[in-house]
């Protein structure tokens, strides 16, 4: 009962930060003036081509980034694990990199979709070899953390390549997808991340309870009538949807799906059928959070979302590491 509590005041959260994030902004916007104006009105233009697709886009990739990360932390069974560390992000980030710098001639409809496929693609092939080492690592999950830096560095380094191969106009926007945005958000973006995100949403919701016995260990989980194999090349595909629809949109926004999940640990228990939905929930506040931040402590720039989240997560990150030293002291 208390978990539902929880749940509830979330959601309702949530509600209140997207009514703020969708009036707030370079030029503030009322519902109660919108509604005296013609839907003709430049205003009520704004609120709905911009403003609205921005919130909402918000809410689908708070709840993505968010889940995967509570996902890869009951896979790994370590609250230091994040869709990041395996490689996932980068990958997806590397591949729209090439296309940025190395753009294929395409229709100009294609052309409009290109970062989304290309993130699609390098996310999967990710996983893919992910794949391949789990089984020459035999299941061995820390392996495939140490594979995942392994595959960050890489990426990482083509990246930094492709940067120096790149031409001014080029090389910016190869340094705001790595710092991340919303502010390319739009309905036809919008309506393909939803029909990838919300799918996977509620199929994960339906592994929970394979979530819940693999934090018994995998032998038990075995026992208990779980393919831990199969559950969890599903799990790390099913991240890796998550992750590539959220960076072939908005970049890399880094450290929801690490700080997230572990706050809402502490709130709602370690119990994956509260623990998914609450993450969901709270990582759609703290990116609207975020993301009403960074469109409106600058006006009228515009700060990229990824540092915001960064400068939260990245002390946190260090906060986590040092209580887990001081335990294994």
């Amino acid at each position: 009962m208390i978990n539902l509590r929880w749940l509830l005041v979330m959601l309702i959260g949530m509600f209140v930060a997207m009514g703020l994030a969708a009036n707030l902004g370079a030029m503030s916007l009322s519902l109660r003036a919108l509604w005296q104006m013609p839907l003709s009105d430049m205003s009520w233009q704004i609120w709905l081509n911009i403003r609205l697709p921005r919130v909402l886009l918000a809410v689908l990739l708070g709840m993505a980034l968010a889940v995967s990360g509570a996902v890869m932390q009951g896979l790994f069974r370590n609250p230091l694990a994040d869709p990041g560390l395996l490689g996932i992000s980068s990958g997806a980030g590397l591949a729209v990199a090439i296309a940025i710098v190395m753009p294929l001639a395409l229709p100009a409809v294609l052309a409009l979709w290109l970062p989304m496929i290309a993130a699609f693609t390098g996310s999967l092939i990710v996983t893919l070899l992910i794949f391949s080492f789990s089984r020459l690592a035999r299941g061995n999950l820390p392996r495939l953390l140490l594979v995942g830096i392994a595959i960050n560095a890489l990426c990482g380094a083509a990246v930094g390549v492709l940067s120096w191969l790149s031409n001014d106009q080029q090389l910016r926007q190869l340094s705001l997808w790595g710092m991340g945005s919303l502010s390319q958000a739009q309905w036809p973006s919008l309506l393909a991340c939803a029909l990838l995100i919300v799918p996977t949403l509620l199929l994960l919701q339906t592994r929970v309870r394979h979530l819940n016995l693999l934090q018994l260990g995998e032998e038990d989980a075995h026992y208990m009538g779980i393919d831990v194999k199969r559950t969890q090349r599903q799990l790390l595909v099913l991240s890796a949807l998550l992750v590539g629809a959220a960076v072939s949109v908005s970049g890399i926004i880094g450290f929801v799906g690490l700080v997230v999940p572990h706050v809402m640990r502490f709130c709602l228990g370690s119990d994956h059928r509260w623990l998914l939905p609450g993450s969901a929930l709270a990582g759609a506040i703290l990116l609207l959070l975020a993301d009403t931040l960074a469109r409106t402590v600058v006006i009228p720039a515009e700060m990229p979302v990824g540092l915001l989240t960064s400068l939260i997560g990245g002390p946190w990150f260090l906060w986590l590491i040092l209580r887990q030293q001081r335990g294994m002291e």
